[in-house]
């Protein structure tokens, strides 16, 4: 067990939190999580509009009968919920490569390193 002064060192109190948001660990780390999330929710956002429009204005298209009683509609509509899936797969990964260890880097440079 840590003492009290160890603990003190690392309290929110202590640290100047616009000195790490100034830190270009934190910048990097910024545009890396940007650089993901946006583009990724930018074509995801692409992908729905493109099925609420074909649902609205393509119905003969989406009403196509693929198989028995599945259509074009229903599989866009279910292909919605695969993308979600693999759009959150994508993400832990990405966050598990890259977020959490440049996050990590940073939360021990601010705790210190006997944390």
């Amino acid at each position: 067990m840590g003492t009290t002064e160890d603990s003190a060192a690392a309290t929110p109190a202590t640290t100047d939190w616009s000195e790490v948001q100034a830190s270009p660990d934190f910048a990097e780390l910024r545009r890396r999580l940007r650089g993901f999330v946006f583009p990724m929710a930018g074509l995801f956002l692409a992908w729905y509009l493109l099925y609420v429009l074909l649902a609205d204005y393509a119905h003969d298209f989406m009403s196509t009968k693929l198989f028995g009683n599945i259509t074009v509609g229903l599989v866009f509509g279910l292909l919605q919920f695969v993308s979600t899936f693999v759009i959150t797969g994508l993400y832990v990964r990405f966050a598990n490569r890259v977020v959490d260890p440049a996050a990590d880097k940073i939360r021990h440079e601010i705790e210190g390193d006997g944390q």
